[in-house]
């Protein structure tokens, strides 16, 4: 069950990573530079704790499709970026692929 935690840890990191780079403006800021630095260091030494039990194209899948998303919620609601229908709709295939991964695959290390 602690892969699932890791990976989440890694994904949340990511994610959080990702939204200070947008703030660092090129690293140009030092606070949110750090804290993109710092949240990726978090992010790949969880994501290489998951990789113990969790195959890396399964773990990989999951981290970067759920990375995604979430980004894009990040970004839609702290600088306003704008999400068409056929990027909701991608999201959605995203999330579905990831749900079957989960739900059906017997390589996703349950």
């Amino acid at each position: 069950m602690n892969h699932w935690v890791y990976l989440i840890t890694a994904i949340v990191s990511e994610v959080i990573a990702t939204s200070a780079l947008k703030a660092s403006t090129g690293f140009t800021k030092p606070l949110p530079s750090v804290v993109v630095v710092i949240g990726y260091l978090v992010s790949f030494y969880f994501l290489s704790l998951t990789l113990k039990t969790i195959p890396v194209g399964i773990a990989y899948a999951i981290w970067s499709g759920v990375g995604v998303v979430l980004i894009s919620v990040v970004a839609w609601l702290l600088y306003g970026q704008k999400l068409d229908l056929p990027a909701l709709i991608g999201m959605g295939l995203i999330i579905s692929g990831v749900m079957v991964i989960n739900l059906f695959s017997k390589t996703a290390g349950h």
